[in-house]
């Protein structure tokens, strides 16, 4: 059942916020005007960056065999990512020959969900509820259930045993000849499941120690034996019809994944709240039923695999190619890529992030302006109705005012770096000014005119 908190805040208290707020809004707003600003700066700088090194690089073509007169050259090169190093997990006892090495952990927790609803009264006040919900969900870390709202869920959240999440890197990964340094390794994304070879006695240790915890919080549980492992007994359906033969194999193949099953249940029977299987360590009683404080320890591996790269060559390594403005480039792909193709990706990448920052600079400078002004919407609160008025009035006002404020310095920017296009925005910020300044009057002459009464 949901659990709900009321709160009313009285009308000199949300005078008092909304003053408050007038000097963060003004912070926010200059904010946003700096990010739109720079925002168009580096997508310019970026994109002569990209330009320039587009015109730079060339070929290499057997990147298994070093050539001197390459080196400072910016190169495109494609060839196996690969390492002789060996990595481990010291606190499990397990390691692979790989790239990388990471464990990821998890924890069953109830999780709070909080959902806000405000109402304006009669006289300024603002009553605002507040529902609370709770779910059983997978979490990255434990969730301390005694700051929850609802009391019925307080002190529901333990968790087993904790663990931290972590990665290993090799430190030599070779390409062909050469050797990628940390932040090419880093780009490698071939992961695949590592299959677990813990120790018996470590997993016994843990059991041990999942024991005491377990029944701390819910109790002595009934162990699982092979004989009364609860393994579900399937059967062919009676809606399929098939024939004697048919139905016989059907049953042979499930005995033998039911005979699977129990083999497995043997070999773990010392074991009854720690469950190895591919590459996750469960800790609870029942991997298929999780419970409140059951952990889960995922293990992967970065593997050698086939890389495009395009960096600069610096002896039998790489470094970041640094363009005449400055701005440094090198990237890895998976697979074999043309370098036109790397290319127009991080053209496109860069034309992405531009519109997305542009956007987002947008919004932030809108919701300045309505920061700053909203104490006239908090003025008119003594009657709901009209706040609504005023602050419809206001939203509109400074979304407008924002826009055509962020397309003046997207102007003034683009003026700097490209005057072209700048001067082409500011021709579209003064023909929205002239709109909403000059052609609303207008408008409202032309009202005026049919209605001689409004006159009088």
């Amino acid at each position: 059942m949901a659990y709900q908190e009321t709160k009313t805040t009285g009308y000199g208290t949300r005078m008092g916020r909304s003053f408050k707020s007038i000097g963060s809004s003004f912070i926010l707003f200059c904010a946003a005007t700096v990010l739109l600003w720079w925002n168009e700066g580096n997508a310019v700088k970026t994109e002569k960056m990209l330009n320039e090194a587009e015109g730079a690089y060339v070929d290499m073509e057997n990147p298994n065999k070093k050539d001197a007169s390459l080196d400072g050259e910016l190169v495109c090169a494609t060839a196996l990512a690969t390492t002789e190093d060996s990595l481990s997990d010291g606190q499990f006892g397990i390691g692979a020959k790989a790239i990388s090495l990471q464990r990821k952990v998890e924890y069953y927790q109830w999780t709070e969900h909080a959902q806000e609803s405000s109402e304006d009264k009669l006289g300024g006040k603002e009553v605002t509820t507040t529902t609370y919900t709770y779910t059983k969900e997978w979490t990255s870390e434990p969730i301390q259930s005694s700051e929850f709202k609802d009391p019925a869920y307080q002190q529901k959240n333990m968790v087993l045993t904790t663990f931290d999440d972590s990665d290993w890197w090799a430190e030599n990964v070779s390409f062909g000849a050469y050797k990628l340094n940390e932040s090419l390794v880093h780009r490698i994304s071939s992961e695949e499941p590592l299959e677990l070879a813990i120790s018996n006695d470590l997993l016994q240790a843990l059991d041990k120690q999942t024991l005491v915890a377990y029944e701390r919080f819910h109790g002595p549980a009934t162990p699982k034996t092979p004989g009364t492992n609860p393994l579900p007994s399937a059967t062919v359906p009676d809606s399929v019809k098939v024939t004697n033969d048919s139905a016989r194999i059907a049953n042979d193949s499930i005995k033998a994944v039911t005979d699977s099953l129990m083999a497995h249940a043997e070999n773990q029977v010392s074991l009854q709240y720690v469950h190895q299987a591919g590459n996750m360590l469960y800790i609870g009683l029942v991997p298929g039923a999780p419970e409140v404080g059951d952990v889960r320890v995922t293990w992967t591996q970065i593997v050698p695999a086939k890389v495009t790269i395009i960096s600069q060559v610096d002896g039998d390594t790489f470094k970041p190619y640094k363009a005449k403005n400055g701005k440094r480039f090198q990237t890895l792909v998976m697979g074999k890529k043309d370098a036109a193709d790397i290319f127009e990706s991080a053209h496109n990448s860069n034309t992405f992030w531009l519109w997305t920052l542009r956007i987002i600079g947008i919004l932030l400078v809108i919701a300045g302006l309505k920061g700053i002004f909203g104490i006239l919407e908090t003025l008119f609160k003594v009657v709901p109705f009209l706040a609504g008025i005023v602050g419809w009035g206001i939203g509109l006002v400074c979304t407008v005012v924002g826009i055509v404020w962020s397309l003046i310095i997207i102007a003034l920017a683009w003026l700097f770096y490209r005057p072209l296009l700048g001067i082409t925005l500011l021709v579209v910020a003064g023909f929205l000014i002239w709109i909403f300044a000059f052609k609303g009057k207008d408008k409202l002459k032309e009202l005026m005119a049919k209605n001689p009464k409004a006159e009088e």
